[in-house]
């Protein structure tokens, strides 16, 4: 049936097309994944969709395109209303709706239950982040309680996670000012920090401090009253996912305020996640330079006080504004110097906590759009003993990215989840803008799609043809 909805002229017209073509013509994939058969990887996803994707990630590959897309996003010009709603609706039509999962928690449920009926998973992401003040973060807040409670209406097991950003609930500058304090507290052990909950590691020797050049004045009563009132919204959102049997994944963000990130995640696993069972999770972008100690200590000091920990391991997605901000300081990258270091911190991170599940203890997210990492963890997990379906080991990619990734790994049995952001289009905005980034950058795997993609929709036009 699927093959009915498009005409056999209209995809053959697409498919010849030159925006179709790849230099890419052969596809490598010696593992347990088997990355070649496209029909059996996109066996659950129908032609029209199959198509909508081809053409959106092709776009996505036209730099000057990108690049024009950015730069119109960012002018000036948006604060002109009609240029806005133009933008707007343009951005909506294209990359929003293969990125994004709707503007509503409604329309998000309907594509975690299509997910679902394909053998994948939603981490649901209400994508708010950058609050100013309280008024803006009570009202994020509601959000992400909605979020929580809409999973109830929803196939069970549907939801692997709901996403938090801690800028959405906690005021930026507050979040600055914590990460400077708990900064100079590693320095200097003896400063005092009345306010300070009990949490897991933070820091790292190699983690980098330029951030607080000198000493912090404390915290004034009135920020340790947002503080509190942050913690609060926290607590909310933790008890909400309790109640809906649904983990939370709390997003790592720019290192300038991580260390509060890690402060707010860390207290909240403490007090949540019990009995072997991981409630909430911390994030770690291994494209830091600190990435695998901060992540062995902070392991070490979970299992120390009997806290089982879970932690969601990405590469990172704020490659531009690190780099900016360390150049405009004066001071080298917190980020690795080149990809491969990135791709080594990763896989070294992932077999530590594989190791670690395999010994009964922690739990992972495996977010990746990289194959050669997906089919390294894959047959770690294999060689580990780690059996099919163990929700201690998961496997995740973007809402719109690596589709073939996902499916290979779905089809080996693994766990696997898509990272589904939803919201108005102008709050997505910021998202949209990474994706952008990083569709374009070397972090991007989405040559293996536009090849497999190809590739099915070839086969399915001559066998509509025959």
């Amino acid at each position: 049936m699927a093959n009915r909805l498009l005409s056999p002229k209209l995809l053959h017209r697409l498919l010849s097309s030159s925006s179709f073509s790849s230099s890419a013509t052969t596809i490598t994939t010696d593992s347990i994944l088997n990355l070649d058969d496209a029909e059996a990887i996109f066996s659950s996803v129908p032609t029209p969709k199959l198509l909508r994707s081809a053409i959106n990630l092709h776009a996505a590959a036209v730099e000057p395109m990108v690049d024009l897309g950015m730069w119109a996003m960012r002018s000036r010009l948006t604060n002109t209303a009609v240029v806005r709603e133009v933008m707007l609706a343009a951005v909506r039509r294209t990359f929003y709706e293969h990125f994004c999962a709707g503007e509503g928690a409604a329309e998000a449920g309907r594509r975690v239950a299509g997910l679902w009926e394909s053998g994948l998973r939603g981490m649901l992401n209400y994508a708010l982040e950058h609050a100013d003040d309280n008024k803006s973060c009570d009202r994020n807040v509601q959000g992400f309680v909605q979020t929580v409670e809409s999973t109830n209406l929803l196939p069970q097991s549907s939801v692997s996670f709901v996403i938090v950003k801690i800028t959405a609930i906690c005021p930026l500058g507050l979040l600055q000012r914590v990460s400077d304090l708990l900064r100079w507290q590693y320095r200097n052990e003896s400063f005092h920090l009345p306010w300070k909950l009990n949490t897991l590691s933070i820091f790292s020797d190699s983690s980098p401090f330029y951030h607080t050049p000198t000493k912090p004045d404390p915290l004034t009563p009135e920020e340790e009253s947002d503080l509190y009132l942050a913690h609060q919204r926290l607590e909310k959102i933790c008890e909400k996912c309790l109640e809906a049997n649904v983990r939370l994944s709390i997003d790592a963000e720019d290192t300038f305020v991580q260390p509060a990130i890690d402060y707010f995640t860390y207290s909240a696993a403490i007090a949540h996640n019990k009995d072997n069972n991981p409630i909430v999770y911390g994030t770690i972008q291994a494209y830091l330079k600190d990435a695998n100690e901060r992540l062995y200590r902070a392991v070490s000091s979970a299992e120390k006080m009997g806290v089982p920990m879970g932690f969601k391991l990405v590469r990172g997605a704020y490659l531009s504004s690190e780099r900016q901000l360390a150049a405009s300081l004066g001071v080298e990258s917190p980020i690795h110097n080149t990809i491969d270091q990135t791709h080594a911190c990763f896989n070294e991170c992932a077999s530590f906590m594989l190791e670690k599940i395999a010994n009964g203890s922690g739990a992972v997210v495996l977010a990746t759009h990289n194959v050669e990492s997906g089919n390294m963890a894959a047959a770690k997990a294999r060689e580990l003993g780690i059996e099919k379906g163990n929700q201690k080991l998961q496997f995740a990619q973007l809402y719109g990215m690596a589709n073939a990734l996902s499916y290979g790994l779905r089809n080996a049995g693994f766990e696997v989840s898509k990272y589904m952001p939803f919201g108005p289009v102008e709050l997505v905005m910021p998202y949209l803008l990474r994706r952008a980034i990083e569709n374009r950058g070397l972090l991007s795997t989405s040559t293996l799609d536009r090849v497999l993609l190809r590739k099915e929709l070839k086969r399915r036009l001559k066998a509509a043809i025959l």
